[in-house]
């Protein structure tokens, strides 16, 4: 089988992942999802006028010459309706969020007044001008404002704001619903003892990790033998659950990869079966059997997480409507020669990245190279792209994916 270039593999994956369909989702729960639609506020925010400072509510013309003398009427605290008024001479102490009271213009700060007669007189040492310390109705939001259009990633802050106008349901696009499932009959559970030629099943966690990393609800399909009967039961669970499934082990050219025969059967044979051109994770499986985007991904630790990376991340976040699909790139200088051979490859080179005080990034190896070594993916917080050649040497400029923010 020739090796296919990344970019027709990518493409290949990318369009059998259009967007999933809008859906209305509580508040709380979309963090991280895009809206479908736009959103408006149909109320000013803030509601009324209110203060943004302890102190006291006064005319601005009162304060022309300090320090005046002022008589305190009341006191509005946060949640008062605020309905005192405030008369030539006079004052009102309140509190910050408080409504301005009717008659006030200006708030002056408490650290710039003292009290006397018991609080019923306060002293301002400032000359206020109108408006000082007010926040306005509608200074956030205005009445029928388009507050965020369609296609908004939410994150954090726009949460909060749509708290604010009292949004409880959000119009977005479906966050997917992702199967992870490992095979091998060499593969056991922790803390299942080791008997002689098995190794613990480490993929099924990381990339449970992953799924809900980029933003997707995780689905554990468990661990299947190398046994086509389970490999389909939990194939079949979980295209009946699930938006997408990825698998791990399986996809390659062995006697005993019946993920391939099981994928083959329900996907009709329209299975795409890849040799992608790159070190690690060359071999590749993808296609869409009942709706549902099924990644095939390698079995060795390190190829498998690489994989996620190029093809299943992306994928997935397109079907999330994400306007941003990779993780993204920058060029460093590599601090030690980073060494490989002609193979007409892409290496993706597992290595940890810093920021210089030259405000350059700078990266090393993060260990070991090997597909097994999954110590060393750990480590990396990038993936340097070698293309075909000898590698970079030391001093040289290369590009990396940064798979995490670089440290300082």
């Amino acid at each position: 089988m020739s090796l296919l270039p990344l970019a027709d593999a990518r493409a290949r994956v990318l369009a059998g992942c259009p967007p999933l369909d809008p859906t209305v989702v509580d508040l709380a729960d979309a963090l991280g999802l895009v809206t479908t639609v736009s959103l408006s506020a149909d109320d000013p925010v803030p509601p009324f006028a209110n203060t943004a400072m302890d102190g006291f509510a006064v005319r601005a013309d009162d304060t022309a010459t300090p320090p005046t003398r002022l008589a305190v009427v009341g006191t509005v605290a946060a949640g008062a309706v605020g309905d005192i008024e405030v008369g030539p001479g006079q004052a009102v102490c309140i509190m910050t969020g408080a409504p301005i009271p009717p008659g006030a213009d200006a708030v002056v700060m408490v650290e710039r007044t003292a009290t006397e007669d018991d609080g019923a007189i306060v002293i301002v040492h400032h000359r206020a001008e109108p408006g000082d310390h007010i926040r306005v109705a509608g200074e956030d939001l205005a009445a029928g404002q388009e507050v965020f259009p369609a296609g908004t990633v939410l994150h954090a802050g726009h949460l909060g704001v749509l708290a604010s106008m009292g949004l409880v349901k959000v119009p977005v696009t479906k966050r997917p619903t992702v199967g992870v499932l490992s095979t091998g009959d060499e593969l056991v559970l922790a803390p299942t003892p080791l008997r002689p030629g098995q190794i613990r099943d480490s993929n099924r966690t990381a990339l449970l990790a992953m799924v809900r990393l980029a933003g997707c609800t995780p689905v554990d399909l468990g661990l299947a033998p190398d046994n086509e009967g389970a490999i389909e039961d939990a194939l079949r669970r979980g295209l009946e659950a699930c938006d997408a499934i990825v698998t791990t082990g399986g996809v390659s050219v062995g006697d005993f990869d019946f993920v391939k025969v099981v994928l083959d059967r329900l996907s009709g044979a329209t299975m795409s079966w890849m040799q992608v051109a790159i070190r690690p994770a060359k071999p590749l499986a993808f296609g869409v059997v009942d709706g549902v985007a099924v990644f095939g991904l390698p079995g060795n630790p390190v190829s498998c997480l690489v994989s996620f990376e190029l093809f299943a991340r992306p994928a997935l976040r397109q079907m999330m409507g994400q306007p941003v699909l990779d993780r993204p790139r920058v060029w460093a200088v590599a601090d030690e020669g980073l060494a490989r051979r002609p193979d007409g490859k892409l290496h993706l080179v597992r290595v940890h990245v810093r920021y210089g005080e030259e405000g350059r990034y700078h990266v090393v190896s993060s260990g070991g190279q090997g597909s097994h070594l999954l110590r060393a993916m750990a480590l990396a917080n990038a993936l340097a792209l070698l293309p075909d050649g000898d590698g970079a040497a030391a001093g040289a400029d290369v590009e990396v994916m940064l798979l995490a923010y670089p440290e300082g």
